[in-house]
This record gives C-alpha cells, structure tokens and sequence, in this order.
C-alpha cells in the first residue's frame, strides 16, 4: 500500500469525489452520508489518529458500529492518509479490504469489524474498562452508532453500565436519522442521562455545534453526542 504526500491533504470538500469513486450495488448511501459530517470533525479536529500511529498504545480509539453503509468512513480515512485513494474504485468487490462491512484486519485504522446492529457499544464499554484497568489515562474511546441501534438491547445494557461505572473516556456518538423503531420518552439524550451520562444533541451537519459537543467537559462521566440529521427517508 502506498499513500503519496498528496493523498494526505485532502479536504472536506473533496469528500463527496471521493464518495463518488465508489461505485456498486448495496451502499446504503443515506446511511453512509448521515455519518459525513460526524465523522470528518471527528477526524479532522478531535481523534488523536494517525496512520503513523495505529499501534501506539495511547492513541484515541474509535469504532464505528454504523457499520452498514460505510462509505463516507472509507472516504474520511482516504482523506485523512490511512487508505488510498486507488481502493476505492473496487469498493464492494471480491478481492477488494473495503467491503460492504468494515474488515478491522482488511482496512487500515478500522478497530473493529461491524455492521450487525447492537455491537459497538458493548465493545466500547469493554475497551474503555480495560483501558482504565492498565492506568493508560489519556486515550479516549469513541463509538458512533445509528438511533435504530438503540432498539437493540445489548446497547442499553451498555449505557446502564457505563454510568454508574464512570467510564469518563468514553464517548458515543448517536447519528439520528429517525430510523429507530420505537420511540423514547423525552428523546435518545435522556435516556442516555437516566443512567448518569453527559449528554448533547446538536445539529449533525453544524461542523461547529458538533466540535463543540464533541469537547465538552464531563468529569467523571461518559459522554453522549446526539447528531441529528435528515431523515433517512428524505
């Protein structure tokens, strides 16, 4: 794999070129886009990542359990140097790392393998509570999940975990799209405060309002961002 000098300054702007490199059946486009803009701040202003240091122990950690659909995270790790830019036009196929599903041991700087629904965050939980255990203080976990993830059990049995756990590294970010199937009183944020979270809805395209979000401090608590988008049937 060889990434040139040039490859590694792409912009936000050249996201949707990139996006378009990728070609085929199954991408679940408005799945990939609704996560664009959450992503690129991510990465852009707030990971401490780099394709230099994807074995450092003190890196931030993210993982994305949106995993359906990943095409905007494929183009926001091309832009940022991990992958280049010549994989993208066999997205999707046979011998190609990007598949339809991120592969943690195919695409560089992916943590883990997803797309089932309801798995991210259980595993952010246990690699938050592992990371606290070895006394390594500074990297930070994230996880970006979809709203329809939270009609899956296994996520809100991590989110009543890692409340009164103060899992203070640990940060999720919930994409709402309005895809979940059954509605939450009071909305996805409190039901992430009833188990003792920080938590933040902000407009998901507000490159502003999401950095903002995203660094805000919550001592000795996690941290929940949710990012509203449009609905993913418009």
């Amino acid at each position: 794999m060889t990434i040139t000098e040039a490859e590694r300054h792409h912009r936000y702007q050249d996201l949707p070129r990139l996006m378009g490199l990728m070609t085929g059946d199954e991408k679940h486009g408005p799945a990939a886009t609704s996560t664009l803009d959450a992503l690129w701040v991510l990465y852009d202003r707030v990971l401490r990542v780099g394709p230099e240091r994807m074995d450092d122990p003190e890196r931030d950690r993210f993982l994305l359990s949106k995993g359906h659909g990943p095409m905007a995270y494929y183009a926001v790790l091309t832009a940022k140097g991990f992958v280049p830019v010549d994989w993208l036009p066999d997205f999707g196929a046979y011998d190609s790392p990007l598949g339809h599903h991120p592969d943690r041991v195919l695409v560089p700087g992916a943590e883990i393998g997803s797309g089932s629904l309801g798995h991210g965050l259980p595993i952010a939980v246990g690699t938050a509570q592992p990371l606290r255990a070895q006394g390594l203080g500074e990297p930070r976990v994230w996880v970006l999940i979809g709203d329809a993830e939270l009609d899956e059990g296994s996520n809100h049995e991590a989110i009543a975990y890692a409340g009164p756990a103060g899992l203070d590294r640990l940060h999720t970010v919930v994409i709402d799209n309005s895809s979940a199937s059954h509605a939450r009183p009071g909305g996805i944020a409190a039901r992430f405060e009833a188990a003792g979270w920080s938590a933040l809805t902000v407009d998901g395209r507000d490159h502003e309002a999401l950095y903002a979000a995203f660094t805000a401090p919550h001592p000795g608590r996690p941290h929940v961002v949710v990012a509203r988008v449009e609905p993913k049937s418009a």
